[in-house]
């Protein structure tokens, strides 16, 4: 890290107090910390830890009380109105509730922001806030009021205004909160990758885990104390392993899984993601025995899931590791199975072809298809006889490949079978996708730890 001096956002001690006499209580205690330029940090913690209170603090919209808070080169401790709006100025927000003036159109609101610099003209003004709202996929939006967009869209207008003035300092304030998993996504890719085009620190308080791969670094607020978020969660290590060890046994997971609406099923792995992710942003576990049986519960529990959804005798993920040029195979077997893993070139068998097309295909005569890769029968003594093989995408790409062997009744799957394994694919997709990048680093981890 550069020098404190030349830190946009350097603190130093800073404590904070609201009320007074009697009723005075402290909600910050002794803080100190940097952001740099360009630094993506993400503050966690639970509710009334004061994250909501340090991040009104640096964003100028209230005077620093102990301590010291430097923000753009501005001490705000007993700072003056004046500083305080000179600062404010230069800082990007965005609100949990994207509070947008509803009776502006996206375009107005965005322009909106964009007046507290007026040396721009009208033409300009529209020119820039169109040129944003096209920028976080909005461009068939412009015109469109608050009520006529989704809740994914309006957080994205807010976006738009809160870099159109281009600041030097972007603040979120549980930006994905009241946003599905699809839109939570959008919202923070856009955060990242327009943020970092232009430069400027991210600050980001969140309760949201399937966020925290887009941080530089993670820091933890609790009872008004901040700590690296590596030292939170070796605290509560023991707690954590005690709960995984009651809630992930294996010997249980057929009979969670097949009780499990395709709902329910979608917020299991989102929190068991939300466990393991917390492993890996802090004590990098994923080489350890630890985090490798996390992952082997959550993409046991995928396929397994997708085959009872689909009546398949068997289901099987492959993941697409293309730096390896290889499927990575997963196959939840029968109840009572034994899982496979193997690791085949990227372009073996039908799930090879799949992954390179990115198109489904459904196999009636597995063993008259010339790209049926028999190895894996004579391998496992199982007897293929239809498939339906479907990609799983990302922004990059095919990521995996689900592939059902065998419908229970003898026929080859249909239609109706592809269609609702798209539709529940598409549910957990996202946490999926979180999966597989931790999968990436388990898998290479030991090769590193050899280096």
């Amino acid at each position: 890290m550069s020098g404190t001096n030349g830190a946009p956002i350097a603190i130093d001690g800073l404590s904070h107090f609201y009320g007074s006499g009697e009723l005075r209580k402290q909600i910050l205690f002794d803080v100190s910390t940097q952001i740099e330029a360009g630094e993506i940090v993400i503050v966690t913690g639970p509710s009334g830890s004061g994250k909501t209170t340090l991040l009104t603090l640096i964003g100028a919209l209230r005077s620093a009380q102990q301590g010291s808070l430097r923000v753009l080169g501005q001490e705000l401790r007993d700072a003056s109105a004046a500083t305080l709006e000179s600062v404010r100025k230069q800082i990007g927000y965005i609100f949990q509730s994207h509070n947008l003036i509803q009776a502006l159109t996206a375009r107005q609101n965005v322009e909106m922001a964009l007046r507290l610099h007026p040396y721009r003209s009208a033409a300009e003004l529209r020119e820039r806030a169109i040129a944003m709202l096209r920028a976080v996929g909005l461009g068939e939006r412009i015109e469109h009021y608050p009520k006529q967009l989704s809740g994914g869209q309006r957080q994205r207008v807010a976006i738009a205004r809160a870099l159109s003035a281009q600041p030097r300092i972007l603040l979120a304030d549980e930006p994905t909160a009241s946003l599905d998993k699809q839109s939570g996504r959008e919202v923070v890719d856009r955060i990242q990758t327009l943020a970092r085009e232009q430069g400027v620190p991210v600050l980001l308080v969140t309760h949201d885990n399937r966020i925290l791969d887009v941080a530089d670094r993670i820091v933890h607020l609790e009872d008004g104390r901040l700590s690296s978020f590596q030292e939170a969660v070796r605290a509560s290590h023991q707690q954590m392993m005690s709960l995984l060890a009651q809630n992930l046994r294996k010997e249980d997971l057929h009979r969670r899984v097949e009780a499990l609406s395709d709902a329910e099923f979608g917020e299991l792995l989102d929190e068991v993601t939300g466990q393991a992710q917390r492993f890996v942003e802090s004590v990098a576990l994923a080489s350890s025995e630890a985090f490798r049986s996390m992952l082997d519960q959550a993409l046991f529990a995928f396929t397994y899931k997708i085959g009872l959804l689909c009546r398949a005798e068997r289901a099987s993920l492959f993941l697409v590791d293309r730096e390896r040029s290889e499927l990575w195979l997963r196959v939840a077997q029968e109840e009572g199975g034994r899982a496979l893993d193997a690791r085949l070139p990227i372009g073996t068998g039908i799930a090879g072809r799949v992954a390179r097309s990115g198109q489904a295909e459904r196999v009636s005569d597995a063993y008259a298809d010339p790209d049926f890769n028999q190895e894996v029968d004579r391998a496992t003594g199982f007897t293929t006889r239809s498939l339906l093989t479907i990609p799983l995408r990302d922004a990059s790409g095919v990521f995996a490949v689900a592939q059902l062997l065998n419908r229970l009744d003898g026929r080859p799957f249909d239609a109706d079978d592809e269609k609702r394994f798209q539709q529940f694919a598409d549910s957990v997709g996202v946490i999926l996708q979180g999966w597989w990048r931790m999968a990436q680093s388990a898998s290479r981890a030991p090769e590193e730890s050899r280096a």
